[in-house]
């Protein structure tokens, strides 16, 4: 098993893309401390994770806001000392936000949605870099989206704060490295999760209408598989990927399974990074400089 012996925390994980995380880690031989705001979808989740368990593995729940630095201190501190060390984060916990246009959109709502995605990795890593600098190893993987990589007209926060998330892991990578702390974010595909509920609840109104017509076509052809996802997160998770760090990869279209021989190629590039893009890059030539 890929993850045998080895501790994760998992936020947002009481249903979609963080649940799934969790399961396949459980069966990968980790233990998880999982963490939300619902409770009630959380002790669901906790007892589907502890069927899946085998003996030594612990599952390790608790309510938090991962936009509350207090609240995220405490569930980082309650997780160590349940499991006894974490070897692995995994920044799941987001939100849409409000969608409209970017200049009518609640402003609360709009802040919000920042504080959850964006303030919800800051914050969970910051309180964790202490602890894997102490054991001299880490995994931080934050979930990223196609909000990160494109404009998302309607979805403004999402987008702006998913972006941010990369810049983030592409930041915490640099500062991580010598210390063998691996940070990378995560593009799981557009997922049919309650994300694209919301969306077709809002109606082509109010998010547009080329993006709900791609919404219902991902709905009826079910969307990026959750495994993909999740299968990605355990590779990021496992000692196959050491060394692999600063990089937004997609689980559905780049080549991360065959990533062995190409590691030192990766660790000297741009590849899978957000960049600004000049006219040479498109072989054009704008300047006599």
């Amino acid at each position: 098993m890929k993850l045998s012996g080895l501790n994760a925390i998992i936020t947002g994980a009481n249903q979609g893309l963080g649940l799934e995380i969790a399961r396949h880690y459980v069966r990968e031989g980790a233990s998880v401390a999982i963490c939300a705001r619902d409770v009630a979808k959380l002790d669901a989740a906790t007892a589907e994770l502890r069927a899946l368990a085998t003996s030594g593995q612990k599952i390790v729940a608790l309510a938090c806001d991962v936009s509350d630095e207090a609240a995220v201190n405490q569930f980082t501190a309650a997780a160590i000392a349940a499991l006894g060390s974490i070897q692995i984060l995994v920044n799941n916990a987001g939100v849409y936000g409000p969608k409209g246009p970017s200049e009518s959109v609640d402003w609360p709502e709009w802040k919000r949605a920042l504080e959850i995605n964006l303030y919800g990795v800051m914050l969970p890593t910051r309180a964790i870099v202490p602890h894997f600098k102490a054991q001299g190893r880490g995994k931080i993987i934050n979930l990223s989206g196609g909000g990160a990589t494109q404009p998302l007209p309607n979805i403004s926060a999402y987008a702006a704060s998913k972006a941010a998330v990369v810049r983030l892991s592409e930041t915490f990578a640099e500062e991580l490295r010598a210390h063998k702390i691996d940070v990378n974010a995560v593009a799981p595909g557009a997922l049919n999760t309650r994300l694209l509920d919301e969306v077709l609840a809002a109606g082509p109104s109010v998010v547009g209408e080329a993006f709900y017509q791609r919404s219902l076509k991902q709905r009826d052809t079910g969307g990026a598989p959750l495994e993909l996802g999740a299968g990605l997160c355990v590779y990021l998770a496992s000692a196959e990927s050491d060394g692999v760090t600063g990089k937004l990869l997609s689980a559905q279209w780049d080549p991360w399974r065959e990533f062995a021989g190409r590691k030192e190629a990766l660790s000297k590039s741009d590849i899978y990074t957000l960049r600004r893009i000049v006219p040479e890059d498109r072989g054009q030539k704008w300047s006599d400089k």
